[in-house]
């Protein structure tokens, strides 16, 4: 079980070349699973790739570029942590995409 995974941390995972943020909730993490989206240096903001900064990563988290991993499965390192209102700004765009109108 990983139970050190929280919403808002920046990890470096083995075989994927950009950071992921983790955008699942820290009960789901706790399976060993998340829910994350990749960060890009080069991009232009849009209502999906939200802008973010931190001492260790900064570009465009894509929103739409959900992806399930597995934790247990592969190497990772946490490098940083968002700020509570960039994890705002990212979830309320992901819920935007599954929004009914």
């Amino acid at each position: 079980m990983n139970n050190e995974i929280h919403q808002g941390d920046i990890l470096k995972v083995e075989k994927i070349g950009n950071p992921v943020i983790v955008v699942s909730k820290d009960f789901f993490n706790s399976s060993g699973e998340i829910i994350g989206c990749p960060v890009f240096k080069n991009n232009t903001e849009s209502p999906l790739h939200i802008y973010i900064k931190t001492d260790e990563v900064s570009g465009y988290a894509q929103c739409e570029k959900l992806a399930l991993l597995d934790l247990d499965m592969r190497g990772y390192k946490k490098v940083d942590k968002l700020l509570l209102a960039d994890i705002i700004n990212i979830t309320d765009a992901i819920q935007g995409i599954f929004d009914y109108i």
